[in-house]
């Protein structure tokens, strides 16, 4: 289409951000069966990958690993909490601090939950080959290089 019009055509940002409107409505299609929304999925699958290695995070632990705000995390890990699907304890080194793990339930829940997006990740990868194609190992190398640029995340130009 862009090049049909003789126009240079969309910008890298604008892609990436179809891009993601894309794949966060189809992320929240697809867990809709489970009641949970793709920031709740992304908490909980968080949590598990750090459950697994036998860290139980805090809050804010848990915020900087997801990409999520802190206030966000509080807000999510509350209704989640309400659900079964996490639990809050005290920390043993730090009272005004507590550690969260995935409940009985929400262990459950969470492993059902990559299932679906592991599927979906698949079909919205087909044109590349699937997920486990080269061409989306590369895609997703190229996204870790973009997102490990801390220093320009402010949109500021790089000093060279």
């Amino acid at each position: 289409m862009w090049e049909r019009s003789g126009r240079e055509g969309p910008t890298t940002g604008y892609l990436i951000w179809r891009v993601l409107l894309k794949w966060r409505a189809s992320m929240e299609r697809a867990l809709t069966p489970l009641s949970l929304t793709h920031a709740q999925y992304s908490l909980l699958a968080s949590l598990y990958a750090l459950s697994r290695t036998g860290r139980r995070p805090s809050q804010r632990e848990l915020a900087d690993f997801s990409g999520l705000e802190p206030m966000f995390v509080s807000k999510l890990v509350r209704a989640l909490e309400q659900r079964g699907l996490v639990e809050r304890d005290r920390d043993p080194k730090d009272p005004r601090a507590v550690q969260l793990r995935l409940a009985e339930h929400g262990l459950e829940v969470v492993t059902t939950a990559m299932g679906i997006v592991r599927e979906l990740e698949d079909r919205m990868l087909a044109r590349l080959g699937g997920r486990s194609s080269p061409r989306s190992a590369e895609l997703r190398d190229t996204l870790r290089m973009l997102l490990a640029d801390e220093e320009h995340h402010d949109g500021a130009p790089p000093d060279d």
